[in-house]
């Protein structure tokens, strides 16, 4: 009888080792996959972004779509789905400020879009980059919303500010006192964190930029997007020559052509990878939508927060998600 109840306790013991060991190790896993908490506040040393030690950092994520056309994804839940199901370690917000209902037209519909999901990449302890989502030159709005949210949220390591996707027609020296004017309004309540700013031509002209950063600033860096079906090889020799001189940071890319829609091209887009991991480039792919086009990763019946089945993850999604999951191991 004594050896049969030392058996049983030893059984139990063991059981009860296999269990905590479990919860000691999910813990473990759930610290190490929090990147403010691994990484802190951000910074750019020469052309490198860095953690608060110096050493180099890569994120990886995705963007939802334009706010005023796809609400419904703004929401805590669906930041929380992107990280901890999809393995992304940045979200990016982009607020539209083209299109109907816009936030130059409705700034209080806006920011209750964007409101849920800055707080909840602060809460979910993912980096988040609040996008200025215009094709238009509009410095007076910027710097004014901008300041705002550095007032509201500067102090938070999370936050990242892009103050403007994708110009298309204006110049470098307009857009640098564009950015040298919002930049510094940034500064007044957020002293440290990271600042994107975008080129000239849809992102591309990383080439003139090299040639003339902005000086007088830390902790910025620029913008470069690409569609892997679209732009390949001499957009990827161009990023890798301005890469030497400048910080880069791909806060938009796709699968897909440059229209959003039409081929997914799968090795190009490797390629892309491949290149950006090399130079240790941080990457963000274009979008969390339920349109009928190629880069949108969700089917319409998809629920709003998720975690998505994948039966309702289109092609691009399905991709995303593996090189996500595949590139941000820890």
């Amino acid at each position: 009888m004594i050896t049969k109840n030392l058996k049983d306790m030893k059984r139990l013991l063991l059981v009860l080792s296999v269990i905590v060991a479990g919860f000691t190790l999910s813990n473990v896993n759930a610290q190490t996959t929090a990147p403010v908490k691994k990484w802190g506040q951000l910074q750019v040393i020469g052309t490198q972004l860095c953690d608060q030690q110096g050493n180099p950092v890569v994120l990886r994520g995705i963007s939802l779509g334009w706010h005023n056309l796809w609400p419904r994804f703004y929401n805590k839940k669906a930041v929380k789905t992107l990280h901890q199901d999809w393995h992304a370690n940045v979200v990016r917000a982009a607020m539209g400020i083209m299109i109907e209902d816009n936030y130059l037209e409705n700034p209080e519909y806006a920011m209750q879009c964007m409101t849920p999901v800055i707080e909840s990449a602060i809460k979910n302890d993912v980096y988040v980059i609040i996008d200025w989502h215009s094709h238009k030159l509009l410095t007076a709005e910027a710097t004014k919303f901008f300041g705002e949210m550095a007032k509201k949220y500067g102090k938070h390591p999370h936050v990242i500010y892009e103050l403007y996707n994708e110009p298309v027609e204006d110049s470098w020296d307009d857009l640098k006192a564009y950015a040298q004017t919002v930049i510094k309004e940034i500064r007044k309540y957020d002293p440290d964190n990271i600042i994107l700013m975008g080129c000239p031509h849809w992102d591309q002209d990383v080439h003139i930029v090299a040639e003339s950063p902005i000086t007088g600033v830390t902790n910025v860096m620029y913008t470069l997007h690409y569609y892997a079906a679209t732009h390949k090889d001499y957009l990827r020799d161009r990023m890798r020559e301005a890469a030497k001189r400048i910080p880069i940071f791909v806060s938009e890319s796709g699968v897909c052509e440059a229209s959003g829609d039409g081929e997914i091209n799968e090795e190009e887009t490797q390629k892309w990878i491949d290149l950006m991991e090399e130079l240790k480039i941080s990457w963000v792919f274009w979008s969390v939508s339920d349109k009928n086009e190629s880069c949108s990763m969700l089917l319409p019946r998809a629920t709003p927060g998720g975690p998505w089945p994948d039966d309702v993850i289109k092609r691009s999604g399905r991709i995303v998600k593996g090189l996500l999951t595949k590139y941000n191991k820890d």
